[in-house]
């Protein structure tokens, strides 16, 4: 595993996906900074530091839990990654001894858990890292389902010069694997999809209900096109 992860984090920051725009990271940051309030903010799988750098530099004290070392190697290597205090473990089960007013999982992360158990689990542990009327945040795709014709199970998702993917489904487990083929070869990872009704009563089982919902960071009304969502859910305060 730490091979795999090792491989991932070296060439984890020169993807061409938009998630990497600088345009893009500022909306996402605006977004964060408001919610964190004067507070402090929790990254699940804070990874090489894409948001969390950028957070931090906007004055909000940042911690992150993240799984893979590799990963983390690569964030204290950049400015100011040192400064951020990471634990290595599990984002469903590693607990730090603070609370905090924002915990945030972005970009399809909830979905590299392939089961809805660890899913419930990721937003529990969420709920006991947030301080009262504090908040947890989850940017995530829309399945892409009405795309896919009867069964069929390839959805192309991005076609570039330099990169192909393509996610695979299977309907009757909620199961997914977004395949990539680039210039250094191929690669698959399994994840589970979720729906948003599906995410909100797994908020409710941690204590917590939906606050907001966008279906982008400049928080545009989500609507039944929307291909991704940004999701807001809060503690009782």
């Amino acid at each position: 595993m730490q091979d795999w992860f090792a491989k991932q984090a070296a060439h984890y920051d020169e993807s061409e996906g938009f998630m990497f725009d600088p345009a893009e990271i500022a909306k996402t940051v605006d977004v964060l900074v408001d919610l964190a309030g004067t507070g402090k903010a929790l990254e699940f799988a804070i990874g090489t530091g894409r948001i969390g750098l950028p957070l931090a530099e906007r004055g909000v004290e940042v911690h992150g839990i993240e799984l893979s070392e590799p990963m983390v190697e690569q964030l204290r290597q950049k400015a100011g990654g040192a400064a951020i205090p990471v634990t290595i473990g599990d984002m469903t089960t590693t607990q730090l001894d603070a609370t905090f007013s924002l915990v945030y999982l972005v970009f399809n992360t909830i979905n590299n858990l392939t089961t809805q158990d660890a899913q419930v689990a990721c937003f529990e542990n969420a709920a006991r890292h947030l301080e009262p009327g504090g908040v947890f945040l989850v940017e995530v795709g829309v399945p892409q389902l009405q795309r896919l014709p009867v069964g069929e199970r390839f959805v192309p998702f991005h076609v570039g010069e330099n990169h192909v993917g393509i996610d695979e489904y299977d309907v009757v487990t909620q199961g997914l694997w977004s395949h990539h083929v680039t210039a250094r070869g191929k690669a698959a990872m399994p994840f589970r999809y979720v729906w948003p009704a599906e995410l909100d009563l797994m908020a409710r089982i941690a204590g917590m209900e939906l606050r907001d919902r966008w279906s982008d960071w400049e928080r545009s009304p989500f609507t039944a096109t929307s291909e991704k969502h940004v999701s807001v859910w809060q503690t009782s305060g």
